[in-house]
């Protein structure tokens, strides 16, 4: 597996990636997709803004994404908290590629000066709170019932780390 700075070329393998977890799991709140054109901007704003936004590859296919942005990004006193995203294809699952990816946007964020990240999880997605947990996470709150996805409503459980 190779890390790699994003690029607007790997908007379409971004957006197939988080086809089956838009239209088949609560890891996103989303039933929304995103286009490629939306993707490939979003990658472009995000490394403009200085963030991180890596893709791990195998073989030369893109199998998984990360990336971060400020907590409640329309307000600036949470300027130095941020939250990821972490996204692995099917096949990825289960190979330690999330748990690089994460490592490698928290030392980033790290270096960029800020302070935490946020996990944002289903509070039913015992695999991303244990994943989560290893890496030194802690849950700092829950909003129950606050997202709604496949006719059902979703808690989403907050997890914190300190870089």
């Amino acid at each position: 597996m190779t890390l790699r700075t994003a690029t607007p070329a790997d908007a379409a393998a971004i957006k197939a990636i988080m086809k089956p977890v838009i239209d088949g799991s609560t890891a996103s709140f989303s039933s929304i997709e995103r286009s490629v054109e939306q993707w490939a901007d979003l990658i472009t704003a995000r490394l403009n803004e200085g963030r991180a936004f890596y893709v791990a590859e195998v073989d030369g296919v893109v199998v998984g994404y990360a990336t971060y942005e400020q907590f409640r990004s329309n307000n600036n006193g949470y300027r130095y908290t941020m939250e990821h995203s972490v996204y692995l294809s099917d096949a990825a699952q289960g190979r330690g590629f999330g748990r690089i990816l994460l490592i490698t946007i928290e030392e980033h964020a790290r270096e960029a000066g800020h302070k935490s990240m946020i996990g944002v999880i289903d509070g039913d997605n015992t695999a991303s709170i244990a994943f989560h947990q290893a890496l030194g996470y802690k849950e700092v709150g829950r909003i129950p019932q606050s997202g709604y996805k496949f006719d059902r409503w979703l808690d989403a459980l907050f997890m914190q780390k300190f870089l």
